[in-house]
């Protein structure tokens, strides 16, 4: 697989590419000025599972705040960087694991090498990050509009505007909000450079929308062989990319650990509520961190065999539930009491 050989990258404690796990990020949406919050949000976000978390530097003042964020928190952290090479600097002097720059929109070459020269004196990683609707004029009318040819073509110059400064401690992104594109790039790069990627859909909407998009590009991604840092793009809370971005690595057989929650679409034996219960049941595992599947069935029929998979179920019918376990029914109780039942069985294990 392309993520087996790309070359290894430190970002703080976390290493990625070479055959390394693949990592999961996520970016704040908070004021970076403001430590308190940007701090309780990266916190938030760790215990969801974020292996590193990126965070916007507009200002001097966001800059001066990752000395103060960084004693407080426990993941690597990546500036965010556009425009002015000044903030790139001082985000790195005040303890930035990694920056994130598209060097198209950084200056001139003195500009980009005064920050290039930092990352080399502190060897820290520089992601170069192309978005199609950053992509320069002369790549859209060469190619005849935005393309997958022309985001790989835009990435591959940016590393070698670094790479010729001597630099090669790199992490390539290149996103897309159009999936199908974004997927075509991601093949089109992956034999042409040996740095490690991050890869997402960018601006893919909503909780909804963006973890459709998200799953479709990132799985189609991935299950190539390609990707060491991931991130799905929501708009709304950060937490939810981690549990998104887990579910996805988790159902490409990617990573292990975490409750897995299965359950049945409803039908006209269904005689319990069941979608507020398997809501409820997803949202008491989400923060257990065991290997496991979890089975709730609307049904006290079939729930049992449509369970046999599952290491523990739950299936409902006229105001009763059963406790299954491996497919066997070990204990009938009230309808109201199976989700506190579960809980202790969980517990248990």
């Amino acid at each position: 697989m392309y993520r087996d050989n790309t070359k290894v990258v430190k970002i703080g404690n976390v290493a990625i590419g070479g055959g390394n796990k693949i990592a999961i990020q996520s970016m704040t949406n908070t004021k970076t000025e403001d430590v308190k919050a940007t701090v309780e949000q990266i916190l938030a976000l760790e215990k969801a599972g974020c292996d590193i978390v990126r965070s916007t530097v507009p200002t001097m003042e966001a800059a001066k705040a990752i000395a103060e964020i960084k004693k407080q928190i426990h993941i690597p952290l990546v500036a965010d960087i556009h425009f002015d090479y000044r903030l790139a600097i001082a985000a790195m002097e005040n303890g930035a694991d990694k920056i994130r720059i598209n060097p198209g929109n950084i200056g001139s070459a003195e500009k980009i090498k005064a920050v290039v020269d930092v990352a080399k004196e502190r060897n820290i990683p520089i992601r170069v990050g192309v978005n199609s609707g950053s992509l320069e004029k002369d790549l859209i009318e060469k190619y005849g509009g935005v393309t997958a040819e022309g985001i790989v073509e835009s990435a591959l110059d940016k590393v070698k505007i670094i790479e010729d400064m001597g630099y090669d401690n790199l992490v390539i992104s290149i996103k897309s909000s159009d999936v199908m594109m974004c997927i075509k790039a991601h093949e089109l790069i992956a034999g042409k450079t040996p740095y490690p990627i991050h890869v997402g859909i960018t601006e893919s909407g909503t909780v909804l929308s963006g973890n459709i998009k998200s799953a479709i590009g990132l799985g189609n991604i991935l299950y190539q062989g390609i990707g060491d840092t991931i991130r799905v793009s929501l708009t709304g809370d950060p937490v939810e990319e981690i549990r998104s971005a887990k579910l996805i690595l988790k159902t490409l057989g990617l990573r292990k650990g975490g409750v897995t929650v299965v359950s049945c679409p409803t039908c006209g034996r269904t005689q319990i509520d069941l979608i507020s219960l398997a809501a409820k049941v997803e949202d008491m595992v989400k923060d257990m961190d065991m290997d496991i599947k979890v089975a709730v069935m609307g049904c006290a029929v079939n729930g049992p065999g449509e369970a046999r998979e599952a290491d523990i179920g739950i299936a409902g019918g006229n105001g009763e539930g059963l406790l299954i376990k491996k497919g066997e029914i070990i204990r009938k109780v009230p309808e109201n009491e199976i989700l506190a039942v579960l809980k202790e069985e969980l517990e248990r294990l």
